[in-house]
C-alpha cells in the first residue's frame, strides 16, 4: 500500500480575507475529527473542500462555477481557517446528533454493556466434594479414560492428583469403617437409653397417671367468667374488638337463615 503524504499548503497566496473562525459556523458544517481529512463546507459557494495544511488551514481552491471552457474560481479559495474550538467537545456533541437523528431501531447505547462470559469450570483434580474411595475410584478411571497423557505408569498433572487421592482413601478406608461403626453403635445406644422401660415409667408418673386420669374424666359445673384450671393465664375470656365480634355474629346469622329458608 502506498504511503499517503500528508496534506500541505503549496502557496502562500490568501484571498485577503480575514481568517474563517470555526466557532462561528454551524457544527455541521465543518469536519475536523483525528484521523480524518478535515473539509469544510466553502462559506461561498456551500460545496464541501478540503482543508490543506498542518498549522497553516486554507481551504483548497476550488471553482464555483464551470460553464463550457470558462472557469470561474471561487472566492472562498485559499480562505485562511483558524480552528479555535473544542475538537474534543465538538466530537461528542456531533455523536450526539448523529444519534439522535438515526432511526429508534438502530440506535445503540453510547457505552456498550458485554455480559462477562462465565468462567471456565475447575478441573476434576481441583474439585472439592466429599471425598470416598468409591468417589476417587470413579474420578480416577474417568481421568485415565479420557486422557491421552496417561498411559502406563505415566500420569499427567490432574491424573498424578487424583492417583494419589485414591490412594490416600484407600488407605484411610478402614479408619473411616471404624469411626463409621462407632457413630452407629452409639446412635443405637442412645436410642435405648431413650426408650429404657424406666424412662416411659418416669414420663407416665410426670405427665399421666390415676391424679391425672381422675382430673381430666372429672365433670364439675363452671360458673360463668371463671377459668380452668387447665387454661394458661393469657386465656382470653372476651373478644378484643366486641363490636367487630357482634357484627361477624350477626353476618353469620343472616346466611345461616339464608340457608335454612332455601
Amino acid at each position: 500500500m502506498p504511503r499517503q503524504r500528508p496534506g500541505r499548503v503549496r502557496t502562500r497566496n490568501t484571498n485577503r480575507r480575514a481568517p474563517l473562525l470555526l466557532s462561528t459556523m454551524a457544527p455541521q458544517d465543518f469536519n475536523v475529527r483525528p484521523g480524518e481529512t478535515k473539509s469544510i463546507a466553502c462559506p461561498d459557494c456551500r460545496t464541501w473542500r478540503r482543508i490543506m495544511g498542518d498549522t497553516v488551514l486554507k481551504i483548497r481552491e476550488h471553482v464555483s462555477d464551470e460553464q463550457g471552457a470558462t472557469r470561474t474560481a471561487c472566492p472562498g479559495s485559499d480562505q485562511l481557517v483558524v480552528v479555535n474550538i473544542d475538537v474534543r467537545r465538538w466530537q461528542v456533541e456531533q455523536d450526539r446528533l448523529l444519534r439522535d437523528a438515526m432511526p429508534q431501531d438502530n440506535r445503540r447505547a453510547a457505552q456498550q454493556f458485554y455480559k462477562p462470559l462465565p468462567a471456565a469450570a475447575a478441573p476434576v483434580a481441583r474439585i472439592k466434594g466429599e471425598v470416598t474411595l468409591e468417589t476417587t475410584r470413579q474420578s480416577y478411571l474417568a481421568h485415565r479414560k479420557g486422557c491421552t497423557r496417561c498411559v502406563g505408569g505415566q500420569h499427567c498433572t490432574d491424573g498424578g492428583i487424583l492417583g494419589r487421592r485414591y490412594v490416600r482413601a484407600l488407605q484411610e478406608e478402614p479408619a473411616r469403617r471404624e469411626a463409621s461403626e462407632q457413630q452407629e453403635r452409639q446412635e443405637r445406644r442412645t436410642e435405648r437409653k431413650r426408650t429404657a422401660p424406666s424412662v416411659r415409667a418416669a414420663q407416665w408418673a410426670k405427665y399421666g397417671g390415676l391424679t391425672v386420669e381422675t382430673t381430666n374424666n372429672r365433670c364439675t359445673p363452671r360458673l360463668p367468667e371463671t377459668r380452668s384450671e387447665f387454661s394458661g393465664p393469657q386465656l382470653p375470656l372476651s373478644p378484643y374488638d366486641e363490636a367487630a365480634h357482634d357484627q361477624r355474629q350477626a353476618e353469620l346469622g343472616k346466611r345461616y337463615a339464608a340457608r335454612t329458608s332455601a
